[in-house]
């Protein structure tokens, strides 16, 4: 019996059976209220949704003319948007991959990421690696906009989701960026209320002396 190194979450096996049972708990049904608040305070580039699921906020910010590009690695979730995409008569930009594959890839791409339920998604002994592969993907001043969630899980308690506090998210994001603005969100839906945080973090260029 040899224990495999490889924790659940990181198979698309392990969240397609999620989605094919109907078992998606983050799964709104629609777009998430705070980032259809935050399509129309910042201006439309480019911007890239990490761990997407079926992609309603993808959708709803392309339609806001942003160009979009969506990630997530579970083939249903990636089926579902790209149905909901051309239904609604948008192009997306689909990318059916693990996101940590896209650091190669897309170097200084965007002007925006998108954090949402993927940060407690993954394993937290990755959790340096997203940052790392966040700080390649923004373009310099290109802005993480996350929505850290759930603040109210000890993050010993196993997961997914795992859970999280501030003050991690806030270290974890110290040294290369900078903090643009947090706030518990009055759009956030009930069952979400102060348990999660909007935290929007700036990438900085960091110049080797």
């Amino acid at each position: 019996y040899l224990h495999i190194m490889m924790n659940n979450e990181d198979s698309p096996k392990f969240w397609e059976n999620i989605y094919k049972n109907d078992d998606a708990g983050w799964d709104l049904g629609g777009p998430t209220p705070v980032f259809v608040n935050i399509s129309s305070i910042i201006k439309p580039k480019k911007l890239c949704i990490i761990g997407c699921g079926k992609g309603y906020d993808a959708v709803m910010f392309a339609k806001n003319n942003f160009e979009v590009t969506a990630v997530d690695f579970a083939p249903s979730a990636v089926k579902s948007l790209k149905s909901l995409a051309k239904k609604n008569k948008v192009t997306i930009n689909v990318l059916e991959k693990d996101i940590f594959s896209l650091a190669t890839q897309y170097n200084n791409s965007f002007d925006y990421v998108i954090e949402q339920t993927c940060f407690c998604a993954i394993h937290p002994n990755k959790r340096t690696e997203y940052e790392k592969l966040v700080y390649r993907m923004l373009k310099t001043n290109g802005k993480l906009i996350g929505l850290w969630f759930p603040l109210d899980k000890d993050i010993n308690d196993g997961g997914p989701p795992y859970g999280t506090t501030v003050e991690e998210v806030k270290s974890l994001f110290r040294k290369r960026w900078m903090l643009e603005s947090e706030e518990f969100p009055k759009e956030s839906i009930k069952s979400r209320k102060s348990r999660e945080k909007l935290i929007i973090f700036k990438k900085l260029e960091i110049r080797s002396s």
